[in-house]
């Protein structure tokens, strides 16, 4: 196939893509990451996915959690909870880092179809904005202790402040995360290991605490509520994904450093987001006498009870200022960033132009501060709560079609397809599981199915999802995925070791080189299009014909 030859494009074809080509700040929306792109090492790539986990939240939720319910039953919710998240999370950060897609590209071949996929975009854009919010109101609160800013002032510096980190993609994020994780990590793990060292007592009585509505003892309702709203984090997959999409090719001489990175920065996540949590609880119970339950759940609450034990006055507030604004800073432009990226793809897909990534950026933001501005921070509970039924449907219908449905059914393509084309519109199988499974749990957590099933609705949501993703592709018997198995281009997809091909070769559209697993064949001239050319492509001028 020729490469080379020039082809006459309308404006029409061409304004979009020549937008997107054009825009210096892209960093790689839509598309697979490139090879040429993906100049850092496994651990950097790492330690950048990881530093987006430095969010407070986490001290919240397990404060939530602790005083409603008690220690004993929050330990053994937030244990439930990361483990079906290190699980569901496992694959679909191999896929990510194997093959440097996003989790919505993942998603578009594993059950969802090309505009089936769509639907996950808008929950996981959802969960960027909503924790964007909850970090903000964590800030602007850590503001009004230490400067005096009022909480509305405070939402908007919070907001405003990762405009200019957010917007250089992965290059700007990769410095801010590495330079600033030791400093947070000292500041965190500083004050808990004095507490424990100068007072045991301490864990005493963490561990006796009963909680507003326990008796002390563990129970099943207490346990399945709490683990509902740990759930609500296992969309965070995807903004980790957002990072592991950048890992190098995997090869024979890096494999042991590969592995280590994609499962630290993967799924074990999660493993540091319930340690977290778990301090969380521990502070808010020593803090909780002094403060009252409802500043116990404040991160700035509780490190500064922490920090008052163990250095001088007037070093405390300061401290637990620069904790918490650290701590902002790297989660929220992880939230933004990926939250940008989840918004382009949708609206790139159902329109067929491209506006630029810092569109949704300031989109994403926009809807941050109005949740800021509501106070959301007054009934976080509730909110995570009924978005985990959502989140956990979506995770747990992809996790399922990647683990069973490709590698034990063999009935899912095993290698993830995102390119317009290649996939089908809409693939039953995993839109039915989701939509069921996200739908039914959400009555049930609304108490329309009676109170007595109520906590049990992330339970329902991962369960009907576990069962539907496998039983709709055996119906469907696997043909919904794929529109046609030929891309058109000889030159093979994956190298020897594997990994997707780092040969290039020119969009005819946009007349710009592009790694082989970014291309397809044209339908009307002999030459490539690169797939942001194929998704902007709104009358389908070049999108290969069906043949499956």
């Amino acid at each position: 196939m020729s490469t080379t030859e020039s082809h006459q494009t309308t404006p029409e074809t061409a304004k979009a893509p020549d937008q997107a080509v054009k825009e210096t700040l892209e960093d790689y929306t839509l598309r697979f990451a490139p090879r040429s792109y993906r100049r850092w090492t496994p651990m950097v790539v790492a330690t950048t996915a990881l530093g987006g986990i430095a969010y407070m939240a986490d001290f919240s939720i397990g404060a939530g959690i602790g005083l409603a319910h008690g220690t004993g039953n929050a330990l053994v919710a937030i244990a439930v909870a990361a483990v079906v998240i290190f699980i569901t999370g496992f694959p679909l950060a191999y896929y990510g880092a194997r093959y440097n897609i996003d989790l919505d590209l993942i998603t578009r071949g594993s059950g969802f179809g090309c505009y089936g996929s769509v639907l996950t975009s808008v929950i996981f854009a959802s969960f960027t904005f909503i924790f964007f919010a909850l970090e903000g109101s964590i800030m602007a609160q850590g503001l009004k202790l230490g400067l005096g800013l009022p909480l509305w002032l405070g939402y908007l510096v919070s907001t405003f402040m990762v405009i200019p980190l957010v917007i250089y993609g992965m290059k700007a994020l990769s410095k801010l995360q590495v330079w600033t994780t030791p400093i947070w990590l000292l500041l965190m793990v500083g004050p808990l290991v004095y507490l424990i060292a100068a007072d045991p007592g301490t864990v005493d009585r963490f561990l006796a605490y009963a909680g507003t509505d326990g008796d002390g003892g563990v129970n099943t309702a207490s346990v399945l509520l709490g683990a509902g709203v740990c759930l609500s984090l296992i969309a965070q997959i995807g903004e980790q994904i957002d990072y592991l999409r950048f890992m190098p090719p995997k090869t024979e001489a890096n494999k042991r450093t590969w592995w280590t990175a994609v499962v630290m920065a993967g799924p074990g996540w999660v493993v540091l987001g319930a340690l977290k949590q778990a301090i969380g609880v521990f502070l808010a119970v020593y803090i909780l006498a002094r403060v009252g339950p409802a500043a116990a759940t404040e991160p700035i609450q509780q490190f500064r009870g922490a920090f008052d034990a163990m250095m001088p006055s007037w070093m405390v507030v300061p401290l637990a200022v620069v904790l918490v604004v650290i701590s902002q800073i790297k989660i929220n432009v992880t939230n933004a960033y990926s939250g940008s990226l989840a918004w382009t793809n949708s609206f790139t897909r159902v329109t067929g132009h491209y506006p630029g990534r810092l569109v949704f950026v300031l989109v994403n933001l926009g809807f941050a501060l109005a949740l800021m501005e509501a106070d959301m921070f007054s009934f976080l509970n509730s909110i995570l709560g009924f978005y985990s039924n959502c989140a956990i449907a979506w995770v747990v219908t992809v996790a399922t079609d990647i683990g069973i449905n490709k590698y034990l059914l063999k009935l899912s393509p095993l290698q993830p397809e995102f390119r317009r084309g290649m996939l089908h519109a809409f693939n039953p199988v995993g839109v039915v599981a989701f939509v069921a499974a996200s739908g039914l749990s959400i009555a049930m957590y609304f108490h329309a199915l009676g109170d007595t099933l109520q906590p049990y609705s992330p339970v329902a949501a991962a369960v009907i999802a576990l069962v539907l993703t496998p039983l709709m592709a055996v119906v469907t018997k696997g043909r919904c995925y794929l529109r046609r198995t030929d891309d058109g281009i000889s030159e093979p997809l994956l190298d020897t070791d594997g990994n997707p091909s780092a040969v290039t070769l020119d969009c005819h559209v946009c007349h710009q080189p592009y790694e082989r697993p970014d291309l397809t064949a044209c339908v009307t001239h002999d030459a490539v299009v690169c797939s942001l050319c194929l998704s902007t492509d709104k009358v389908g001028d070049h999108v290969l014909p069906a043949t499956a």
